[in-house]
């Protein structure tokens, strides 16, 4: 479904990734596991529109969508979940659900995917019409999944979805990842937690300084001696 060939992505004069190559298939979970300012958000901020690349392509279903707008590629289907969730904290809960679906024109499916999403997360419908910015910080990561889902994402892009939660919550997080990959949303996610990214992935790939450097299925990274010592605390 997605292809990025020999992506070269700039910001200014520094160069964050040197000819990335990488590819998410219809149905997979695939994770991106490296460290602080490896480029992991500057690949799936590339990827979504939000920087364009300086050289390379990156292809959904074939189509060259290099050079696309946001707004088009998230109207194509590719959804991004923002590192530190960028919800909007003066919006009630339900605005920012209503703000995911605003490239839609199915107004009268809205109301029913909104509801969708409370019972996916029952404490957002407990807490539809309070500022988001009251929530918990497990609470506003699950907002901005289900605000991501009302845009009807066929990959949905995860940048960081356990940063800053307690270890109970990330668990609920990542179930909740997968129930949304089961029912067929493609997943690129990207995670310092590499243990967790990869138990629940298909494939990874590791990328050091804008450069990937091992590509595997997840079950041989998660043994693989070098992504042990440096990425699994062993």
């Amino acid at each position: 479904m997605l292809e990025l060939r020999d992506i070269y992505t700039n910001y200014d004069h520094i160069r964050a990734l040197k000819g990335i190559s990488l590819t998410v298939r219809e149905g997979e979970i695939v994770a991106l596991i490296g460290a602080n300012g490896a480029g992991k958000s500057t690949t799936l901020n590339t990827i979504s529109g939000i920087v364009k690349a300086a050289k390379g392509a990156v292809l959904y279903n074939d189509k060259n969508i290099t050079k696309s707008s946001t707004h088009s590629i998230v109207k194509g289907g590719i959804v991004q979940v923002p590192e530190g969730r960028a919800i909007l904290t003066t919006l009630k809960v339900i605005e920012n659900l209503e703000l995911g679906a605003f490239i839609r024109k199915d107004s009268h499916q809205i109301k029913n995917d909104i509801e969708s999403v409370f019972s996916r997360f029952p404490i957002l419908e407990k807490r539809a019409n309070q500022l988001a910015g009251t929530l918990s910080g497990g609470e506003q990561q699950m907002l901005a999944i289900g605000r991501a889902l009302m845009a009807k994402p066929k990959i949905l892009l995860l940048d960081e979805p356990s940063m800053g939660l307690a270890p109970l919550v990330v668990k609920g997080i990542f179930g909740i990842i997968r129930e949304i990959n089961r029912e067929g949303t493609s997943i690129l996610i990207v995670e310092q937690n590499a243990r967790m990214a990869l138990q629940i992935s298909n494939r990874g790939y590791v990328l050091e300084t804008g450069r990937i450097v091992l590509e595997d299925s997840s079950a041989s990274l998660l043994t693989n001696k070098k992504v042990i010592e440096a990425y699994l605390g062993g």
